[in-house]
C-alpha cells in the first residue's frame, strides 16, 4: 500500500479537498459531470450498472441482480452523465530532465495522482495510459480505492525511456474511446506543433473535453543559464556546446511562438491550456487551475 501512495503528495491532497473536477460539455441537452440524474429511469435508455455507493439513490438499484450477485448494484441510464477522465501521461525520456526537487516525469505523475484521487473521492472514473512513442501501459477507467492504488503503482512502475509520438496516441483514443469524457494530456509537449494540434482537433471532433498541462523545467521555460553549457540531447544522441546568453533570446521567442499556437488551438477548441512550471507548488497548481475553472473560464492566461 505505502510503495502506490509515492506520486500522491499529502498537501496536494489537502489542499484539493472540497474541491471538484466537472465537464463544461453539454451533450444532447444532458449536463455532464454529474452523479446522480433528475430523471427517474422513465422513457430513458438503460445505458450499464454500477456498483452502488453510500449516497446513491436507492430507487435505482437493480434488486434482481442482488438476488444473483449478492451485492448492490445501481441501473445507469443514458442521461445520467457520471464524469469519466482519461489522464494520458508522457514517459518519453524528455521527461526526466529536472533542476528541482522533482523531474518533468515525477511531477507529471504527481499531478496526475492528485487528479485521480480527487475524481475517484467525487465517486467518478479515471483511467490512465502512459506513452512515449507508442502507449506503454494502460488501466481501463475504474472508481474505488482499489482502482486508485492500481494507478498510482501503475505511475511508480512507469519508467521514461523513448522518443515522444503524440499525434500516434491522440489520433488512436479518438477513434477507440466510445464514451466522451475529459482527456488531460500531461507532457512536455516536446513534439512538432502540427502533430499536436491534428492530435488534439481529432479528439475534440469526436467530442472529449480536453485538458493540456504543459509540463517544463524552469530552465526550460526561462534558459537561465549565464556560462557555457553542454546540451546532451535526452531523445536523440547529440550534443552541443552552446554560449546561452546569446541564444536567450531567440530561445525564448521561439517558446512563446510555440505556447501561442498551442493557446490558441485549444481556445479554438474549447480546451484548456495549463503551462506548468516543475518549481512551482505542487498543491497550488492544481488547486488554482480547479478554482479557475469552477469559475468557468475558457482557456487560461
Amino acid at each position: 500500500m505505502a510503495r502506490s501512495r509515492k506520486y500522491l503528495d499529502p498537501e496536494t491532497v489537502a489542499r484539493l479537498k472540497g474541491l471538484e473536477l466537472r465537464a463544461r460539455a453539454i451533450a444532447a441537452g444532458v449536463r455532464s459531470g454529474l452523479h446522480r440524474s433528475a430523471y427517474r429511469g422513465y422513457s430513458v435508455e438503460f445505458a450499464e450498472h454500477r456498483q452502488y455507493v453510500p449516497g446513491d439513490d436507492t430507487r435505482h438499484i437493480d434488486w434482481r441482480l442482488f438476488g444473483r450477485k449478492d451485492r448492490l448494484y445501481i441501473k445507469q441510464y443514458e442521461e445520467e452523465s457520471n464524469l469519466s477522465c482519461q489522464l494520458l501521461i508522457d514517459v518519453s525520456h524528455s521527461m526526466v530532465y529536472g533542476s528541482g526537487p522533482l523531474t518533468k516525469h515525477a511531477y507529471a505523475a504527481c499531478l496526475a495522482g492528485g487528479l485521480a484521487w480527487l475524481l475517484v473521492n467525487q465517486q467518478d472514473t479515471v483511467g490512465l495510459i502512459t506513452f512515449d512513442r507508442e502507449i506503454r501501459a494502460t488501466l481501463p477507467s475504474g472508481s474505488g480505492k482499489g482502482h486508485l492504488d492500481a494507478l498510482l503503482t501503475l505511475l511508480e512502475d512507469s519508467s521514461p525511456a523513448e522518443h515522444t509520438d503524440v499525434k500516434v496516441l491522440l489520433h488512436r483514443l479518438a477513434a477507440e474511446m466510445r464514451r466522451r469524457a475529459i482527456v488531460v494530456l500531461i507532457s512536455d509537449l516536446l513534439t512538432p506543433p502540427e502533430e499536436l494540434i491534428a492530435g488534439l482537433e481529432h479528439l475534440a471532433h469526436a467530442g472529449h473535453e480536453i485538458v493540456v498541462m504543459h509540463v517544463l523545467d524552469d530552465d526550460e521555460w526561462h534558459l537561465p543559464f549565464h556560462e557555457n553549457v553542454l546540451f546532451e540531447g535526452l531523445e536523440e544522441d547529440e550534443s552541443l556546446l552552446v554560449d546561452p546568453q546569446s541564444l536567450r533570446a531567440g530561445y525564448l521567442r521561439a517558446v512563446e511562438r510555440f505556447v501561442t499556437g498551442v493557446r490558441a488551438t485549444c481556445l479554438k477548441l474549447g480546451a484548456d491550456y495549463v503551462p506548468v512550471n516543475t518549481h512551482e507548488p505542487l498543491d497550488g497548481v492544481l488547486s488554482g487551475y480547479l478554482s479557475w475553472r469552477a469559475r468557468g473560464k475558457a482557456g487560461r492566461r
